[in-house]
């Protein structure tokens, strides 16, 4: 059985998982986290708009070098589209655009079967365009510094997937839903796609991130946690250890240790007898521990049973 790596890690690396307000950017939470918790050297998993609240998890210390792996997970939303109306960004904060004729009236009568039967259209693997107003690189300039000058935009479209779109309530032309999906999917898009599906347009009105990977609501601070210094935010860190924890794990000896530590090839005896070793043909990241059951790395199966550390933390 593969062994755990559950000792705790130094108080200035791992994960702090923010449940962030609207009207700030994901950049602004990095700063009012860099400032309390005296740090320099944080980032975060995934973008959120100023809109949207909720799950946004720091990288702090070393944990930044597990960025990609922990940006990796679903994230599940919870969300309100208006049908009816369209904006340039696709959501409440731009600027609204002509309304086909009877576009409001169209929505505000439209049944919850019509709309869930929309809604299901947009379940499963499909290709999504990412909005026009968004931060991914034109000729290396942000999409959105280029929509700003009304210049054209054209992302190619990217495959995404869509686990569950459930219909929670549909009032007065506004749908409230809960939606999982994979990363790099835009909620954005989604309300402007099922709008022209149900031919009255939609924007994203409200956005609240409920889960982005294996961190929830539950795990999350608020912005006043810390400032008043009755919850240093350094407890609130979820250690290095604790990370990860769906990858199998291995413990190395002493000699591994060392070697992992400088991102040595690991050959099978440097893996602890009995300690979750890796059969041959073994495929994925593991995390490889010492016998304290500390985060050494992260590393991938190799030829022979060996592994290769890819990501060294110590």
């Amino acid at each position: 059985m593969p062994a755990a790596c559950n000792n705790p890690a130094p108080p200035a690396d791992g994960v702090l998982v923010v449940d962030k307000p609207a009207g700030m950017t994901s950049h602004d939470v990095v700063v009012w986290a860099r400032r309390l918790l005296g740090v320099a050297r944080i980032g975060h998993t995934g973008t959120l708009d100023p809109l949207a609240t909720g799950v946004l998890p720091l990288v702090v210390g070393r944990a930044t070098r597990l960025a990609t792996l922990l940006a990796g997970g679903t994230k599940t939303y919870k969300a309100i589209i208006r049908l009816g109306t369209e904006t340039d960004t696709y959501d409440a904060a731009g600027t609204p655009l002509p309304a086909p004729p009877g576009a409001d009236t169209r929505a505000r009568c439209l049944d919850r079967e019509t709309v869930a039967a929309a809604c299901r259209r947009f379940t499963g693997v499909f290709r999504q365009q990412p909005p026009a107003f968004s931060a991914k690189k034109v000729g290396g300039v942000r999409a959105y510094r280029l929509a700003r000058r009304q210049r054209q935009v054209d992302l190619p479209p990217v495959e995404v997937t869509v686990h569950e779109f459930e219909v929670i309530a549909l009032t007065d032309g506004c749908l409230h839903c809960r939606v999982s999906c994979s990363p790099g999917f835009y909620m954005r898009t989604l309300a402007h796609d099922l709008g022209q599906a149900l031919g009255c347009g939609g924007c994203l009105e409200q956005l609240r991130r409920e889960r982005s990977g294996a961190f929830t609501l539950d795990d999350a601070v608020g912005l006043e946690a810390g400032a008043d210094g009755a919850l240093p935010l350094h407890e609130r860190l979820i250690a290095l250890d604790a990370l990860l924890p769906e990858l199998p794990a291995v413990v190395v000896t002493p000699h591994g240790a060392q070697r992992a530590s400088h991102g040595n090839l690991l050959r099978p005896a440097d893996i602890a007898a009995g300690a979750g070793r890796r059969t041959e043909g073994g495929a994925g990241d593991v995390r490889v521990c010492d016998d304290a059951g500390s985060l050494l790395a992260i590393a991938t199966p190799a030829a022979a049973g060996a592994l290769h550390p890819r990501i060294v933390l110590v």
